[in-house]
C-alpha cells in the first residue's frame, strides 16, 4: 500500500541514508577552498529547518574534538556578537531560504568570514559573486531527506580549516554497516518490523519526546520535526533535566487529555548518570498518571553510530506513521502555501 501513496518516494529517500552518508564524506574529501579563514574564534551556521538541523548535529557528533564555540542561527539575522573573527557557513538546500539569505546579508554587514553549503539557487549565486567559497551539494532531494548533505560537507570544511579535529573517517563507515543492516527490518511494511508496530501505536496520538540535552536531545529535535512534515501530525520535545523544573508540574490538570498523549523516550547508554535517576522518576510520576510510554535505545558500540541510527529510526517512524494516515509522506502544503503568500507581500 505505501508505494500507492509515496508518490515522490520518501521511502528511497529514508533506504538511502547510509548511501548518501558516503557521497557526503566523498564530497566532502574533495572540498577545495580558495578564501583565507584566519583566526576565528566561532562559527554560526546560519539555516532553517532540513537546512539547519546538519548545524546541530555537528557539536553532538564532535563534542570532544571542537575547539571554537559553534552556534545555529535560525532567523534573519545574525547574533550582534558576530564580527571579523567568526565564520558563518550559510545553509540552505534550495540557496532560496529567505531567512538564510537575509542572514548572509546581515553577516556581511558585521564583516564577517562567510562560505555556504546548498545545492545553487540564490545563495551560490550571491557567494560566487562576492568571491566567496560555496559547497554545492547534490539536489533532487526534500531538505529534511539531505541530512547527510548537510552536516559531513560541514564537518570536512572545519576539519580542513582547522577548528576540527575529527574522527569522521572511521566512524562514519562504521554507521553506514550498521545503518544498512538495520533498514533491512525497519522498511518492512508489516508487524514484524518494530517501527511500523510502534507506529500504529503512535499515529493516532500527539507525540511528546523526551531526552537527555547532552546525549539525544537533537535526534529528539530532529525526531519532532519529522513527525511533523513527514507523518503530518503534531509533535512535540523537550528536554532533560530541563524539563523537570517546570513541564513535568504541568502533568496534573486536563488530565482527560493524557489519553491523546504518548511519550517516546529517546535514550542512550552515555546519558547522565544523574539524567538516568531523573528519566526513571520521571517515568514513574508518568506510569501513575497512565500515560502512554516507549523508550527508544540503540546498540551500537560508538555513540556517532547510536545517533545516527537513532535519526534513521525516527526517519522511519515518521514514514510509518504517515502510511498508517494514508498520507504521502513528501509533500508540504502549509509551507509551500505560506511561502507563496510570503512572495505575494514583497
Amino acid at each position: 500500500m505505501y508505494q500507492r501513496l509515496d508518490k515522490e518516494n520518501m521511502f528511497s529517500a529514508i533506504w538511502d541514508f547510509p548511501e548518501n552518508l558516503s557521497d557526503a564524506l566523498e564530497l566532502g574529501n574533495s572540498i577545495k577552498l580558495n578564501q583565507k579563514y584566519d583566526n576565528i574564534q566561532g562559527v554560526v551556521i546560519a539555516g532553517m529547518g532540513g537546512s539547519a538541523i546538519g548545524g546541530d548535529v555537528i557539536p553532538v557528533l564532535e563534542k570532544n574534538n571542537i575547539t571554537v564555540p559553534i552556534s545555529v542561527c535560525r532567523g534573519y539575522s545574525v547574533p550582534n556578537w558576530v564580527n571579523e573573527n567568526i565564520l558563518v557557513i550559510c545553509s540552505s538546500y534550495s540557496g532560496n531560504t529567505e531567512e538564510t539569505l537575509a542572514a548572509l546579508d546581515d553577516s556581511l554587514e558585521k564583516n564577517a568570514i562567510v562560505c555556504g553549503v546548498t545545492t545553487g539557487g540564490g545563495l551560490a549565486d550571491r557567494l560566487r559573486s562576492i568571491r566567496k567559497d560555496v559547497i554545492i551539494i547534490p539536489g533532487g532531494l526534500q531538505p529534511r531527506a539531505a541530512l547527510a548533505f548537510s552536516f559531513v560537507p560541514m564537518i570536512k570544511l572545519l576539519e580542513q580549516i582547522g577548528l576540527l579535529n575529527t574522527q569522521i573517517d572511521t566512524w562514519i563507515p562504521m554507521a553506514i554497516e550498521s545503518l544498512s543492516n538495520n533498514r533491512k527490518l525497519h522498511s518492512l511494511d508489516s508487524t514484524e518490523n518494530p517501527i511500523f508496530e510502534l507506529s500504529n501505536q503512535l499515529c493516532h496520538k500527539i507525540p511528546i519526546i523526551y531526552s537527555d540535552s547532552s546525549t539525544m536531545g537533537v535526534a529528539a529535535l530532529r525526531l519532532k520535526g519529522q513527525i511533523c512534515e513527514n507523518s503530518k501530525m503534531l509533535c512535540y520535545y523537550n528536554e532533560l533535566p530541563e524539563l523537570n523544573h517546570n513541564e513535568i508540574v504541568g502533568w496534573e490538570n486536563n488530565s482527560n487529555l493524557f489519553d491523546h498523549l504518548f511519550i517516546l523516550w529517546l535514550c542512550d547508554n552515555s546519558d547522565n548518570q544523574r539524567v538516568k535517576f531523573r528519566q526513571e522518576i520521571t517515568q514513574t510520576i508518568l506510569n501513575e498518571k497512565k500515560v502512554d510510554q516507549f523508550v527508544i535505545e540503540m546498540t551500537e558500540s560508538t555513540f556517532q553510530e547510536r545517533f545516527l541510527n537513532m535519526i534513521n529510526y525516527g526517519d522511519w517512524l515518521s514514514y510509518w506513521c504517515a502510511i498508517a494516515h494514508n498520507t504521502d509522506p513528501s509533500p508540504v502544503k502549509n509551507i509551500a502555501r505560506l511561502k507563496k503568500e510570503l512572495n505575494e507581500i514583497l
